[in-house]
């Protein structure tokens, strides 16, 4: 049985940069609380509670090895230099904040929490945006799981879909972003 300890530490396990995707343990509680098995409040604040310890982690891990650190050694956790720098851009660009609206997006979700560690985010700002931004993710996906039953399984396609449509997004985001000031430049 995974119980509400195992949607935990599942969503630890991912928010920790290790690759476990909370697009099939959370929808897999979605279905489970469909069952009756798991309670489908349970199952969301597990996820999100375990997402935040996950965070703390990562957090920890750029606040103590730094930048040189996680070069170093990222590779084995499968943090690349351009999953790093694309964290860092948004942490940068956006300021504390963006601990909390990312905890939607994919990829940049998971590793916002090392350039927030590395700047000396306060940690109890942290948590607090950490908690309050994976809240609605993990609610989205227990009830998706919840809405679909059985057919949880058929989510992970979408999801990845899901994945590649916000990526592109972002990147013409980021083009038409640059385009723009390097015209506002030249005027």
């Amino acid at each position: 049985m995974v119980g509400y300890w195992g949607i935990g530490v599942g969503m630890a396990i991912e928010s920790a940069n290790i690759p476990l995707p909370s697009e099939i343990i959370l929808p897999f509680g979605g279905y489970l609380a469909s069952t009756r098995e798991l309670n489908f409040w349970g199952v969301a604040l597990a996820g999100t509670a375990g997402g935040t310890v996950g965070s703390i982690i990562s957090y920890v891990v750029g606040y103590y090895g730094g930048r040189p650190f996680l070069e170093k050694y990222g590779h084995y956790l499968r943090i690349s230099h351009s999953n790093l720098a694309l964290a860092d851009k948004w942490f940068n660009r956006h300021g504390e904040f963006t601990v909390f609206f990312t905890r939607l997006m994919p990829i940049i979700r998971t590793f916002i929490s090392l350039p927030a560690g590395i700047s000396r985010m306060s940690f109890k700002r942290f948590v607090v945006y950490t908690f309050l931004g994976s809240l609605p993710w993990c609610v989205l996906l227990t009830w998706l799981g919840f809405k679909l039953g059985e057919e949880w399984e058929s989510l992970e396609k979408y999801f990845h879909l899901l994945d590649v449509f916000v990526i592109g997004a972002l990147l013409l985001a980021a083009v038409v972003y640059w385009l723009a000031k390097k015209r506002n430049r030249r005027f």
